[in-house]
């Protein structure tokens, strides 16, 4: 049974393997679906960009799994119902997925039934990262006492970078290069094993990780655990966040940074590809380049953070920040100038500013969530997060495809994306500056009952 007044290193370690399956599949769908249909099967970058950031736009789902989840257990369970639930869809998404595209490599025509097919795994994979994201993220609330959640995220968080890593050099051995295979350097059934070994591997993590961290209860218990701001609207809670500034300022930096740093997910690969010519077996293994750096970066800040007070989660959000700036700027000259000896540096400031930057920010979203609404509020800011990084994966491939229409240079209208997400990034930096995480809670509650109050007048 879980320990509700700690959460053991091995504990956390354990519930962390849930997000090393996570990052495993963003490697899979962001990191070799794009790129084998933009680079090896020659489909526009923009429907494959819409298809792919489907599930950020299915956000809003994740605020409502988040509110059920305070409110009713299912089964026993508040947090683990859906979480389960969403990550069983993702394992059969995946699956069909992977088959599908095995027979477009084969030589078939994407004709409307096999677009359709796409289209339904991806969404199915959508509607289960959007049921799972939010309550996965409340399960940490509830398992760790406050002095222990930011070490929770950071570990959780740790492991999805591993996840990349791992799932960049395991896909990259599955997958062969180009002296293996026909085409493209795979053969279809290859492709095909991929997804599959894939989709059995992180649902095995998924469901291990979880066991036993939520105790069951009865429905009476649950009813009881409920509080008396469960009942409130949906739209009462959203108007109560945004009348505070330090929350507005949050938001604001939330999603400007979320937007533009994932701007580069879908078109970072097919960049090396398009651009330098390196292979499909070289491109896969740049989420294990990139995730090893985020790993060693966030491990070390994780440590200064418990030695040292002033390495805050704000601290740490900002010099993430800095660092993804330059590393944005440095693709975009790559681009421009065409040099191919920028791409490996670029890949490890990227990890760095991505891990120092994802647990900065990870640590501010528990920060900025009022005690007895972690559900609710965790959705809301994994609403933001998913619909921002769904603009940004999509956008980034839309970009690309407008400035190469325009120019007719494929180095410029990358380079364009890169040099657009950096002044992006400069802009979710000012935001995070007026962010005041000081005596957040203080003036939320004077926010929520003066709001009590004057509905109780009405």
């Amino acid at each position: 049974m879980p320990d509700k007044q700690n959460l053991s290193v091995g504990r956390n370690i354990k519930i962390g393997l849930f997000h090393l399956g996570s990052g495993m599949a963003d490697v899979l769908t962001t990191g070799v679906w794009n790129r084998i249909m933009i680079s090896d099967l020659g489909y526009a970058a923009t429907p494959v960009g819409l298809l792919v950031s489907m599930r950020y736009f299915l956000a809003p789902i994740s605020v409502w799994a988040g509110r059920m989840s305070d409110r009713y257990a299912v089964f026993g369970y508040r947090r683990l119902f859906w979480i389960w639930l969403g990550r069983i869809m993702m394992a059969v998404s995946m699956a069909t997925l992977g088959t599908l595209t095995a027979v477009l490599a084969a030589g078939n025509t994407a004709n409307l039934a096999m677009w359709v097919g796409l289209s339904v795994a991806l969404l199915l994979f959508s509607l289960g990262n959007a049921l799972s994201g939010g309550t996965f993220l409340a399960l940490i609330y509830d398992r760790a006492p406050e002095h222990q959640r930011g070490r929770a995220v950071g570990i959780v968080w740790t492991f999805l970078l591993t996840g990349f890593a791992v799932g960049g050099a395991f896909f990259g051995i599955l997958l062969p290069g180009a002296e293996g295979g026909q085409g493209f350097g795979y053969t279809p059934e290859q492709l095909r094993n991929l997804f599959l070994i894939g989709a059995s591997v992180m649902a095995s993590l998924w469901f291990f990780s979880l066991v036993g961290e939520e105790t069951r209860v009865t429905g009476a218990q649950a009813a009881d655990n409920a509080s008396p701001e469960d009942s409130a609207s949906f739209r009462k809670d959203l108007q109560t966040a945004l009348q505070s500034r330090p929350l507005r300022m949050f938001l604001g930096y939330l999603t400007l940074s979320m937007m533009f740093a994932f701007s580069q997910d879908l078109i970072l690969e097919p960049f090396a590809g398009d651009v330098f010519n390196m292979d499909a077996s070289v491109t896969t293994r740049f989420a294990g380049y990139w995730g090893t750096t985020s790993i060693i970066g966030s491990i070390a800040f994780i440590l200064l953070s418990r030695r040292f007070k002033s390495v805050t989660n704000t601290r740490m959000s900002q010099w993430g920040v800095v660092v993804l700036i330059v590393t944005f700027a440095l693709y975009g000259y790559a681009g421009l100038a065409h040099v191919e000896a920028l791409i490996m540096p670029g890949l490890l400031l990227l990890g760095i500013g991505l891990g120092i930057w994802n647990i900065g920010t990870l640590g501010l979203m528990m920060e900025m969530s009022p005690d007895g609404r972690a559900g609710t509020f965790l959705g809301f800011w994994t609403l933001a997060v998913t619909l921002a990084r769904g603009i940004g994966v999509s956008g980034g491939g839309i970009i690309r495809d407008l400035f190469l229409a325009w120019t007719g240079s494929e180095a410029g209208a990358y380079a364009a994306v890169f040099i657009l997400g950096a002044g992006g990034l400069i802009a979710a930096y000012l935001f995070l500056m007026q962010t005041n995480t000081e005596g957040f809670r203080e003036q939320f509650q004077q926010i929520d009952t003066a709001q009590m109050m004057s509905a109780g007048l009405d």
